[in-house]
């Protein structure tokens, strides 16, 4: 068996059942903790029966959900991920079941080591191309998750034109829907449970040719049909209510991606947004000259 654990559960996705499908996406989302699961523990949580769990194994290839953890520890190492005194003693008293909030840390540990798993796959690298190349890049959430597209769209205006948030009150998505598609791309972040705008717009996306990228949550089993890419992120940290703060260090990824794939022009347009925000709002305080202190040019 030489495809790794993620590639065979990417793979699955074409073709999987509604169940396989739901496991493959929570699996893949997970992978760095999924050797602290079992077989019942993660049918609990994807609400699938144990037996699916050994069944959706065997048709990737593995004997058993702990055949795949084993593959798993090959792919990814046995160096552990949490690796001081202070993270390791959290995560021995989160297992004792001393510590909720030690539990929820370890979690959101892993959750952000999966997003920058994510950072190293070709569909990222296809994404960051096409934010920092298309002409016309529109960002929408509904619900809490529209904060997510904001910080997106705030930070990529910084580095080029032409990124915008998509309007909910015209009632219509018209400016996204009826421009080029060889000229614009949409990225969608939602998490459940869903709106409907959010199936629909990437539907009618779909149909007219423009390429979506949706960040969703570990339980969405509608994306995979509708869009170009989708990223599953962690949503699920030991808290009263699934948090979808992951999908900011996810933005921020993505704005860095792009920082780098325009280069060194970006600098020009940063230093002149940066002075008209000087210039007609404001910070706190005022600017320091560091000339008379270090003998250098100001700040």
């Amino acid at each position: 068996m030489t495809a790794s654990v993620r590639e065979r559960l990417t793979t699955s996705l074409a073709t999987a059942s509604k169940a396989d499908r739901i496991l493959a996406n929570f699996m893949l989302s997970e992978l760095s903790s999924l050797p602290f699961e079992t077989a019942a523990s993660l049918a609990a949580k994807v609400d699938v029966s144990e037996p699916t769990v050994g069944r959706f194994c065997r048709t990737l290839g593995y004997k058993s959900f702990k055949d795949l953890k084993d593959h798993l520890k090959q792919d990814i190492g046995q160096q552990p991920w949490l690796v001081s005194d202070r993270l390791r003693e959290l995560r021995e008293r989160a297992a004792a079941g001393e510590d909720q909030l030690a539990a929820g840390l370890e979690l959101e540990i892993s959750a952000l080591v999966s997003i920058y798993e994510l950072a190293r796959t070709p569909e990222w690298t296809r994404v960051v191309k096409r934010l920092a190349s298309t002409p016309n890049v529109y960002a929408v959430g509904f619900q809490t998750e529209r904060g997510m597209a904001q910080i997106l769209v705030n930070q990529l205006q910084y580095l080029r034109d032409g990124v915008r948030m998509l309007d909910l009150a015209g009632g219509s998505f018209a400016e996204v829907l009826v421009s080029d598609p060889a000229q614009s791309c949409l990225v969608i972040f939602e998490a459940r449970r869903y709106s409907r705008l959010s199936r629909d717009l990437a539907i009618e996306a779909k149909k007219v040719g423009i390429p979506v990228t949706l960040v969703t949550d570990p339980f969405c089993d509608w994306g995979r049909d509708l869009v170009d890419e989708m990223f599953v992120v962690p949503t699920e940290f030991n808290q009263f209510w699934e948090s979808t703060a992951q999908m900011a260090s996810l933005a921020n990824l993505l704005v860095n991606g792009v920082f780098l794939e325009l280069g060194p022009k970006v600098e020009a347009r940063m230093e002149i947004v940066t002075q008209l925000y000087s210039q007609f709002t404001g910070y706190v305080g005022k600017p320091v000259n560091r000339t008379s202190q270090s003998g250098g040019k100001p700040a």
